[in-house]
């Protein structure tokens, strides 16, 4: 389907249960994909090696998930030029808070995109509309789920009448 693959690289293996709605995603609109466990911290060299060989190697797109510090995806993205998405995870005093702020606030030059806390579907989703600038059938995917998420807001309205005249009785 994509003409590229997506990176998907946790701090931890501590992540899984956060980027499994990514892998599903990536998965339902089937969009190759690798995952890893690199650390910023414990293991620089080789989150140097893989951003910078990432690229070359067929990735349109670095999804890349840490908590509290959550340096690994700015590390990343200093070392290609692919688009990072980062996904701050909850955890520590902060509940995640630090970790969004690690990830939103990247100096010029070194953008990372960030999504919500635990938002790991949205980053999912981020790197398929970013592919599909290039290929058509992943932007008609796209484009059902879409409406999709339009026509499962119309059934929760039924229910919704549904319910509010049941109320009366």
């Amino acid at each position: 389907m994509a003409d590229f693959k997506v990176l998907v690289v946790m701090g931890s293996d501590s992540d899984f249960p956060v980027m499994e709605s990514c892998f599903k995603i990536l998965q339902k609109f089937e969009i190759p994909f690798e995952a890893r466990i690199c650390s910023a911290h414990r293991s620089p060299y080789q989150a140097a090696q893989l951003a910078s060989t990432a690229k070359a190697s067929g990735f349109g797109v670095i999804i890349a998930a840490a908590g509290l510090a959550a340096h690994l995806p700015g590390v990343l993205a200093a070392y290609t030029i692919l688009p990072v998405i980062g996904v701050p995870c909850k955890g520590g005093a902060l509940n995640g808070v630090d970790a969004l702020y690690a990830i939103v606030q990247m100096p010029t030059g070194i953008p990372v995109a960030t999504v919500a806390i635990d938002g790991a579907a949205n980053a999912a989703i981020l790197a398929a509309q970013i592919l599909a600038l290039q290929n058509e059938s992943l932007a008609q995917v796209l484009e059902t789920y879409k409406k999709e998420l339009e026509a499962s807001v119309e059934k929760r309205n039924e229910c919704l009448a549904e319910k509010l005249v049941s109320i009366g009785e």
